[in-house]
């Protein structure tokens, strides 16, 4: 009897592109979950991490080169026959280290596994013409907005914006950073450890570390393999958070025995940040309105030892009039398009405009009901990972016009960023930082 093939990293590849297709999943739970159930080692889930990540960062590219070289668009191809040529192409164009005819091989190889012996021929012809040619690929449409839109795999609605609000040129900057690998930034639990301690343990393990170029306190690290296995983080030496979410802690500069309500805080690293920098003193409570990821919060807190964080399940919109005027610091990090950190969830720039143009109703909601729980002195931090104005300054200006109790307060960031009046954008062109919007409201 033939012994069944284990599935490998390009078959785990096709299998999470095919449930972002059907499913409309995201491509890293899709992904932990597909390499979990193949059980990959780890140079596998690797090569299925960089194919998945890659095809969805140049798809709307690889669709082009294909519907230049085959007879049908790349649209009107079934899914899985698509996928495989994607997946192919991807290599083809993107990886050093993987040989052409290799890459090929296993297409026709995916292609004849997938039940599809008759479209084999055609998936070896295509992918033949990506070799001949892929120092020298069809032309991309000339129009600015048009090549951009394609050459990096953004939407074209999302391209005009941005140009509209950096130029075509810095535009262009932050399309490209959007499809590089991106360090993973991570911050010292002062409460466990310090970060040269920190520092030489990462080091030991074999991680390659950097301190951050500008934040006391973090880290760049990568080559770690599994981050999450690595004792510095089962330990709670550490947590894993951009620098961007680190600096609402940082603008929010809470007292030590402040009273903190964060109304949207899953998955918790803000929550743990202010918990951090207060040393575990005062009291803060971390809302969100579904009950398995305050289970997971807790747990997080758990392993970090922080003891001053209690959860509540709580609508960020529904007022709670126990929480009248109690705060110190006021968190409301909402719900928002995440165009900011599309470099590190490829799949966020194909979200529907329309689905988007809803968010700033909401966001307007949550701000005005977190406003309600500012004491009279205390301080409110609205937050966004994205960087259009409509979810950013234009709904907290819109705050302010209607709430003359509340005011801008200004405050002084760590260069290259510096001082600002009160609220900012960070760009990860400009800060390599996500993409982000803080503002500090102070009632008076």
């Amino acid at each position: 009897m033939k012994e069944k093939r284990k599935p490998g990293a390009r078959d785990v590849a096709l299998e999470v592109l095919m449930q972002i297709d059907s499913a409309n999943a995201w491509s890293d739970g899709s992904l932990k979950r597909t390499i979990a159930k193949n059980q990959l080692d780890s140079r596998e889930a690797a090569l299925a991490t960089r194919l998945s990540y890659g095809v969805v960062q140049n798809k709307m590219l690889l669709d082009y080169y294909i519907s230049c070289y085959c007879t049908q668009k790349a649209e009107k191809l079934e899914s899985v026959i698509r996928n495989i040529l994607r997946i192919g192409g991807y290599q083809i164009l993107f990886m050093d280290k993987i040989p052409h005819h290799a890459a090929v091989n296993e297409a026709v190889e995916m292609t004849r596994r997938a039940n599809r012996p008759k479209a084999a021929g055609m998936v070896n012809a295509v992918l033949r013409k990506f070799v001949a040619n892929w120092m020298n690929m069809p032309a991309l449409p000339g129009a600015t907005a048009d090549y951009l839109s394609i050459r990096y795999s953004h939407p074209k609605w999302l391209v005009e914006r941005l140009i509209d609000l950096l130029g075509a040129e810095e535009a262009e900057c932050f399309l490209r950073l959007n499809n590089e690998v991106v360090p993973t930034t991570i911050q010292t639990n002062h409460l466990k450890t310090t970060p040269d301690a920190l520092e030489k343990e990462l080091r030991q393990a074999g991680a390659a570390v950097e301190k951050h170029p500008w934040l006391p306190g973090c880290f760049e690290v990568s080559a770690t393999g599994d981050l999450e296995s690595l004792p510095a983080f089962t330990e709670g030496r550490f947590m894993v958070q951009d620098a961007a979410a680190r600096l609402v802690a940082v603008i929010a500069a809470p007292a030590q025995d402040a009273k903190v309500l964060d109304v949207c805080a899953a998955p918790g690293g803000k929550s743990f940040s202010l918990a951090i920098d207060m040393q575990d003193q005062g009291q803060i409570v971390s809302c969100d309105i579904h009950p398995h990821k305050l289970q997971l919060l807790e747990k997080s807190a758990q392993r970090l030892g922080i003891k001053s964080i209690r959860v509540a399940q709580a609508d960020g919109r529904e007022h709670h009039s126990a929480w009248q005027q109690t705060a110190d610091l006021v968190v409301a990090d909402v719900p928002c398009s995440g165009l900011g950190i599309i470099r590190k969830k490829p799949d966020i720039r194909y979200k529907k405009q329309k689905e988007l143009a809803q968010l700033p109703e909401i966001q307007k909601a949550i701000l005005e009901n977190a406003a309600t729980y500012v004491r009279p002195g205390g301080t409110l931090i609205y937050s966004t990972c994205t960087v259009l104005p409509e979810e950013n300054e234009q709904v907290t200006e819109e705050f302010l016009a209607k709430h003359l109790d509340f005011t801008l307060e200004s405050f002084t960031l760590p260069l290259p960023i510096g001082a600002s009046k009160g609220h900012l954008t960070l760009w990860p062109q400009r800060y390599g930082t996500d993409g982000f919007y803080i503002c500090r409201m102070r009632r008076k």
